[in-house]
């Protein structure tokens, strides 16, 4: 069983100055990437900037020292952006605070539990599905700020089609100035990476933008203007437990368990990734426990919801991290950032902020596994891919994972269902085929029904299309190929039985496998129709039909 140990105190025993050195530059170079986009996805979150810093340098930290990844990298996402921001409309920042704490508490749950290799059972098209629906939101969201449009009637859209339509109603708002601020910015973002790869180009962007307006003095909103009371300093514990009533709790639990998932499938995604990279493997429970105690600590620090970022935690380890050290480092920079350099965050100008979340947005949207899809895959995991893209862009992220896993679970039970089969054998006279070996030779007054597949309730109701008429003496049920059976299936079985005891039919089972046989025995089954009617072959169940005549 897999342990319940940070690798953090495995990997310590060897650790040398060498790699500590490693560590350090790459947890540096690792704060510099994540410092603008900490803000950027804080912001499409609905919350103030220095929220996603918070939550960077508590969820970083915790993930990192309790983590069961070597090089893990937490922090905000852009999977969580539109989901916090509907929250935060909806219920404010307490009931943010409320949701990813209890998130956090579910994750530890699931993680205390061994789910961990349970999560690999959301399906692909359900991932890629909202996924891409979260990117085109994201993307749409920021369409405001990019083009520097003022909603001249003070709208507070919430749902992506509200802002869409709030959009179009002020498009004679729009600021040139901050469209060209925004397209300086995606321009950095797109060609510097090109020519200079250590220095991350949403770092360049801010700096230059900002600049740009400041010697410029152009009439673009900035993060200072945007939200003017941005405080110094790390907060303080935050939680005021007079919040936590029944009706909040109750209220927040679907929001809960959708960032739940999305933490646990998002940090063990990444987990994978990183295994892939440095040749390591993962603890997959103990990082479920990490990221639920980072979100709870995140939470209580006036973080947002946090998970393991797969980009960030590819620059670790392309930077030379290969220990949480690093990831503990990457914390503390930040930290050091908002001790002392908090107050320049306000020159920031929004057109940047949202260039940056564009690309985010292009890069998370994964169009060409999308497009594979669309084009490749069964008809039913196309329909489960498209319903839970457009639910997700339409509605929320909460309604798209729900009715995504319950349709890809009803359409799963369809095609399972249709592999299942319960078939008589044909007969045939000696006469038809004298020379045959291959046949056997069934006793008189008895029928012999081959069930393959799995029986479970979507497929139990074939067991009563078996038909025995009054001529039938035994009835012999060849189960070789039935690996499972259910209680809906079990029932339906002792249906079977019934009807055939009125008959004065006997029952003969041949050859069940060990899952049907322990569900038998749990009901009395075997009981109920004679140990000595389970025979192990179906040559032993045909002789014990022949001596029932």
């Amino acid at each position: 069983m897999e342990k319940l140990k940070p690798k953090f105190f495995s990997v310590m025993k060897t650790y040398s100055k060498e790699q500590f050195v490693k560590d350090v530059v790459a947890g540096i170079i690792v704060a510099i990437i994540a410092l603008p986009l900490s803000i950027a996805l804080a912001i499409a979150s609905g919350v103030g900037p220095e929220a996603g810093i918070y939550t960077a340098i508590v969820a970083g930290f915790l993930v990192a020292f309790l983590g069961g990844s070597r090089v893990q990298i937490a922090g905000p996402t852009a999977a969580f952006a539109t989901i916090v921001a509907g929250i935060v409309a909806k219920d404010g920042t307490q009931g943010l605070m409320i949701a990813t704490i209890l998130a956090g508490i579910l994750l530890i749950l699931m993680g205390i539990m061994r789910f961990g290799n349970l999560l690999k059972y959301i399906p692909y098209t359900i991932t890629t599905g909202f996924t891409a629906g979260i990117a085109v939101t994201l993307f749409l969201g920021q369409i405001k700020d990019f083009a520097g449009i003022v909603y001249e009637h003070g709208e507070a859209p919430i749902e992506t089609l509200e802002k869409v339509e709030a959009i179009w109603m002020n498009i004679r708002t729009v600021n040139w100035q901050a469209i060209c601020i925004g397209a300086l910015s995606l321009a950095i973002l797109i060609i510097w990476p090109k020519f200079f790869k250590k220095i991350p180009g949403s770092l360049i962007a801010v700096l230059v933008s900002a600049a740009v307006v400041e010697v410029f003095a152009l009439e673009v909103n900035t993060i200072g203007k945007a939200f003017a009371n941005i405080p110094k300093g790390f907060p303080g514990f935050q939680v005021d437990f007079r919040y936590f009533t029944f009706e909040a709790v109750r209220n927040q639990l679907p929001n809960a368990l959708t960032i739940a998932i999305l933490a646990g499938i998002e940090s063990l995604l990444s987990a994978v990734v990183a295994d892939s990279m440095i040749n390591s493997k993962h603890r997959s429970n103990m990082e479920l426990i990490a990221q639920g105690t980072a979100n709870i600590g995140s939470a209580c620090f006036g973080g947002i919801p946090a998970t393991g970022a797969i980009a960030r935690t590819a620059a670790n380890i392309k930077n030379g991290g290969r220990t949480p050290v690093s990831g503990m480092v990457h914390s503390v920079t930040l930290l050091l950032v908002v001790l002392f350099l908090m107050p320049y965050a306000k020159l920031i100008p929004m057109p940047c902020i949202a260039a940056i979340l564009f690309q985010v947005a292009y890069n998370m949207s994964g169009w060409r596994s999308f497009l594979k899809l669309c084009k490749s895959a069964p008809k039913s995991d196309i329909l489960v891919l498209l319903v839970t893209f457009f639910l997700t862009v339409i509605f929320d992220l909460v309604i798209a994972i729900e009715v995504g896993i319950v349709l890809a679970a009803m359409l799963f039970m369809k095609r399972m269902s249709e592999v299942t089969e319960v078939e008589g054998w044909k007969y045939v006279d000696d006469e038809e085929d004298p020379d045959s070996i291959s046949l056997r030779k069934v006793p008189n007054n008895t029928l012999v029904y081959e069930i393959s597949g799995p029986m479970f309730f979507a497929a139990a109701n074939k067991i009563l299309d078996i038909d025995v008429d009054e001529n039938t003496n035994v009835l012999v049920l060849r189960m070789r190929s039935v690996n499972a059976i259910d209680a809906t299936a079990m029932h339906n079985l002792e249906q079977l039985y019934d009807d055939c005891k009125k008959k004065d039919i006997t029952m003969v089972l041949s050859h069940v496998n060990e899952q049907p046989l322990k569900v038998m025995k749990k009901a009395g089954f075997d009981k109920l129709i004679g140990e000595e009617n389970f025979c192990p072959h179906i040559d032993e169940a045909l002789k014990r039909a022949a001596d029932l005549q």
